[in-house]
Formats: C-alpha cells, sequence, structure tokens
C-alpha cells in the first residue's frame, strides 16, 4: 500500500479536505479507513493525534504505520459499517486542538533551543500530553535561573514575529543547515526552521509565524531518572492556565478582603497565628492529659486487676497515647481509653511491661463487636469504634 499524501505538510491550518477512501485496515484491533490523502495528523514524535469528523463519522484515533500509511479510526454507530472503497470522503479537523498542538510543538522546539544556547541542555525526548508537556534533558540538573533565562529568549523570539518555514530540503540543501539534532529517518526529512533561531527536523504540525505561539510557559523544573526535566505550556493552554490562576488569587482576594498582590502576605500571616494557636492547644492539651492520668492513675491503684476503663470527651489519639504513657510506666497496668471525637470513638489499648495482656486481640474482638476498625502488638493497640458505642459497657462484657 502506498504511503499517504499528508495535506498538512503544506498547510497546517487546512482544516477541511476531501480524500478518497483506498483501503479498508485495522490498528490495534479496531477498523481503520486509509485514504488517499489526509489533512489528519497521526500520533508521532511526541505530539498527540488530531480529532474531528470524517465522512459525516468522529474520529477518535488517527495513527501510522511503518509504510507511512495513515490510519483512520472512527466511532462507528451500530448497525453502520465502514465507508465504502472508493467513496470521497469530506473530512473536518478540530481546529481548536490542532490550534493547540502547533503552539505546543513549536514552543517545544524553542525551549528545546533556548536551553541548548543558555544551558548546553540538549533535548533527549519530549511529550506533549492532554494536560501536561515535559522535556527531558542531557543533564543531571537544570538550574531554574538558566531556565528562566531560556523561557525569556523564547518569549523574545515569539515578540519578533519571525517566519516559521517547514519543508523538505535537498540533499545538498540539508547538508548546510544547522539541524540541532540528527534526522531520525534518512530520507524525505522535513525540517523546521524558526528564523534564525532553530532549525531541527520533525514531521510535526507547527505555527508558521512565532507570534502564533502566542507565549512559552515553564511550570517546572525536575529531576526525572536521573536527568533534567522541563514541564510547560504554550499558547491557549498557557492563557488558560494562566487565566484559571488568576481567578484563584481573585478569589482569595475577596475572601481575605485585600489586594491581589497582598495575598501572600497575609497567608504568611495566617501561617504564624496558626502556628500560635498549634502552640497553645499542645500545651493546654498536655495540661489535660496531665489532670486526666492524674486521676486516672488513682484509680489504676485502687484496681485489683490493676485495669483502667476510661472514655474521655475530646481527646484524640495523640491525648490517649500521652495518658497511656504516664499510665503504663506501672509495669502490671492495663490501659482501656477511648476519646470521644466528631469522627467516632478513638480507642487505645496498652500494657506496661510486667502485663501478659494481648492489646491487640482485644481490640480485635471490641472492633468485631461494635463495628469498628483497629488493630496492633500485644503490648500496644489503636483503632475507632462508631460514636454510639458504650466503650465501658462492650469492655466489661468481653473481659467478663
Amino acid at each position: 500500500m502506498s504511503p499517504s499524501e499528508r495535506l498538512y505538510f503544506a498547510d497546517p491550518f487546512l482544516h477541511h479536505f476531501t480524500g478518497r477512501v483506498v483501503a479498508h485496515a485495522s490498528w490495534n484491533g479496531a477498523p481503520s479507513v486509509v485514504l488517499d490523502r489526509t489533512a489528519f495528523y497521526p500520533e508521532a514524535g511526541g505530539q498527540m493525534a488530531d480529532r474531528g469528523v470524517l465522512g459525516g463519522l468522529a474520529v477518535k484515533d488517527v495513527q501510522v504505520d511503518d509504510a507511512g500509511v495513515v490510519h483512520h479510526v472512527l466511532e462507528i454507530p451500530e448497525g453502520k459499517t465502514l465507508p465504502e472503497l472508493g467513496a470521497e470522503l469530506a473530512g473536518e479537523i478540530d481546529k481548536a486542538r490542532r490550534r493547540v498542538h502547533m503552539a505546543l510543538h513549536t514552543g517545544q522546539h524553542m525551549l528545546s533551543r533556548a536551553l541548548v544556547d543558555v544551558a548546553n541542555a540538549n533535548t533527549v525526548s519530549s511529550r506533549l500530553g492532554e494536560t501536561l508537556c515535559t522535556i527531558d534533558f542531557d543533564v543531571d540538573v537544570l538550574e531554574e535561573s538558566k531556565v528562566a533565562e531560556a523561557e525569556e529568549l523564547c518569549n523574545a523570539v515569539i515578540d519578533d514575529d519571525v517566519r516559521i518555514r517547514s519543508f523538505f530540503p535537498t540533499p545538498e540543501e540539508l547538508a548546510e543547515l544547522p539541524l540541532r539534532r540528527k534526522p531520525k529517518v534518512t530520507e524525505n526529512i522535513r525540517v523546521v526552521q524558526i528564523g534564525d533561531f532553530d532549525v531541527s527536523p520533525c514531521g510535526g504540525t507547527h505555527c508558521t509565524g512565532s507570534a502564533q505561539v502566542g507565549m512559552i510557559r515553564v511550570l517546572a523544573v525536575e529531576r526525572y531518572k536521573g536527568k533534567g526535566r522541563v514541564v510547560f505550556s504554550a499558547g491557549r493552554r498557557a492563557r488558560s492556565e494562566l487565566w484559571q490562576e488568576a481567578g484563584t488569587l481573585r478569589g482569595l482576594s475577596r475572601a481575605f478582603t485585600c489586594g491581589p498582590g497582598e495575598v501572600p502576605v497575609v497567608i504568611d500571616k495566617i501561617r504564624r497565628e496558626l502556628t500560635d494557636a498549634r502552640e497553645a492547644l499542645g500545651a493546654v492539651r498536655a495540661k489535660l492529659a496531665d489532670q486526666a492520668a492524674v486521676e486516672l492513675a488513682a484509680a489504676l491503684e485502687k484496681s485489683p486487676e490493676h485495669r483502667v476503663v476510661a472514655v474521655l470527651d475530646g481527646a484524640g489519639p495523640e491525648s490517649l497515647r500521652a495518658i497511656a504513657a504516664r499510665l503504663t510506666s506501672k509495669p502490671e497496668a492495663v490501659v482501656l481509653l477511648a476519646g470521644r471525637t466528631p469522627e467516632g470513638l478513638a480507642v487505645l489499648i496498652a500494657r506496661g511491661s510486667g502485663s501478659s495482656f494481648g492489646c491487640g486481640a482485644f481490640l480485635k474482638r471490641l472492633a468485631e463487636a461494635a463495628g469498628g476498625r483497629g488493630g496492633g502488638r500485644p503490648e500496644h493497640a489503636e483503632g475507632r469504634l462508631p460514636a454510639a458505642t458504650d466503650f465501658p459497657a462492650l469492655v466489661t462484657s468481653l473481659l467478663g
């Protein structure tokens, strides 16, 4: 089967076309349609496939095989069949999706070029995803200051609105071009040239002028598999992300009754106040734990079984641990505590070093009886029971 003629090579802004069905095939087990020519871009080179409509049917995937044949996988309604061989089909590309891909792919070329220039970092791979775009580089660490410099350089090229040319050079012309990387194929090599800024072999869909990219925005600098990675955005996607972030900032400024620029100051103040409040709360909890421990220690002294059972209002797991630690300093002590919280009863069972009571096994029985959960070791166990549980009565019944 002959390779498909790809109309987007000549015009990335071509959104309507007609093509003739030359074959029925399949891709990963799904029926596909092959046209003599197509404007649909197939997934390749880290760029996602186009979507749209072909012959009145939704295109759900576009792929290309090793022979250069483009497969259109269509949404076929029940009772329908693939378009007939020889049929002339009208195709319509999802314009918004294509336009986003053009900006992202052109932006990737520009950012890859800029990082070579400012950080001597060469691109190893790139991925233009539905929500996230990444470029991986051959350096262990990418300095954020260098990445910021590269971002600024890219946006300066966008401001200059340089011409972007996509073409198939002759072998002689190709030999004279300052390619950023070597071609992955040996024939029919297509080159994308961004003014005097970057020249790179690529078969993707690109803008025809750098201003069409709109903007390039670096979202994160990371390490991935021991190398440097940049997460970025461009074009409409970058604008949408900025509008969303700006809307969030405006919402915070309204909530805090301050200007958007003052939000970080207000948040820092709230953070300090929260830290102070937590410290104060911790001090109060420690004092209450001490008081509760004193009262329960007295009850423990009077217990012939060296056992204490108690429910404490508002005591969470941390408070229960603090109280239990004081009480189990007595070797024979067995402590069965519950703290009443909005989420239910926090339960802690612990024993002293001289006791053989099985805390984990007993808590398991409690949880099964009350419909709760929990477990632990023989010397210490924690869990949670429903709020309506009568903890002292249940413990007493299970202890016999």
